[in-house]
């Protein structure tokens, strides 16, 4: 299992002109079985993909249908062992809350792999190792 951070979700839907490989692989990740999400994810992708100013913000009923349609992969809830786990996380790798949140949602939910483009590309995080799969990609 592999956990996909918010940018997988938000480069799904992206029309930005020069987004369209990232888009492409975002698709093609979500298309797969093994992925696992959190629900502070799905709460970031709704308040990043409608913001007003967003370039193409999405209206809210196009994003609760993308969220409902995404909840076919295993979703972690957000307890207060993770945010606990996520409190020392930031403390002794420097990160900010929510990535540790992600970090320790990613290690709680069983997952080695965490395919994001916002942390460190092959950093590991006490057995949860960064992946990103734009690397290259600019």
């Amino acid at each position: 299992m592999r956990f996909a951070d918010t940018n997988i979700l938000l480069y799904s839907v992206s029309t930005a002109p020069g987004e369209e490989t990232k888009a492409a692989i975002a698709k093609s990740l979500l298309g797969q079985k093994d992925l696992v999400l959190s629900v502070q994810v799905l709460q970031e992708f709704y308040v990043q993909a409608t913001r007003p100013s967003r370039r193409d913000p999405l209206p809210h009923a196009l994003a609760v249908e993308l969220i409902e349609k995404w909840r076919r992969f295993r979703i972690q809830e957000i307890t207060l062992d993770i945010m606990t786990a996520a409190f020392e996380a930031k403390e002794r790798w420097s990160l900010s809350y929510w990535d540790a949140a992600i970090v320790e949602a990613a290690r709680t939910s069983g997952c080695r792999e965490l395919l994001s483009e916002d942390l460190a590309d092959g950093q590991s995080y006490g057995g949860v190792r960064v992946v990103n799969p734009f690397r290259g990609i600019d």
